[in-house]
């Protein structure tokens, strides 16, 4: 069975392939990243992110500001003694987007380490 049979086989029994599942905001590698480890803490501070993502602050900054506008992050600046500091939490739409990303994910992996049926005699 070629390639194409056995996917339209599958696409005839399943639901849409998991990566039409995937958020193009959430998926990306830096977003993803500050919202997987802003689920780690209550709230994390911006070095932090920065140092754990390899990111310049500019690059940081802009991907912090498409979460904040997208609601899925909360941004607080403030102070720690007379330093400045920007820290970030994940907000429940955040935690409800990260949940939904990972399922995807999940999905996708079970789709490719699930054995494929033995194939059957060429098409002709």
């Amino acid at each position: 069975m070629s390639v194409e049979n056995s996917t339209a086989a599958r696409d005839d029994q399943e639901e849409p392939h998991p990566t039409q599942s995937l958020d193009d905001t959430v998926h990306q590698r830096v977003r993803l990243g500050i919202l997987t480890i802003a689920r780690e803490a209550d709230r994390v501070e911006f070095s932090f992110l920065k140092k754990q993502l390899a990111v310049t602050d500019g690059n940081l900054s802009r991907h912090l500001k498409v979460l904040e506008e997208s609601k899925l992050i909360t941004v607080e600046k403030g102070y720690a003694g007379r330093r400045p500091r920007t820290w970030i939490a994940l907000t429940p739409e955040g935690a409800q987007a990260l949940d939904a990303e990972l399922r995807a994910l999940r999905a996708l992996v079970l789709r490719l380490e699930t054995p494929r049926p033995a194939s059957g005699p060429p098409d002709t």
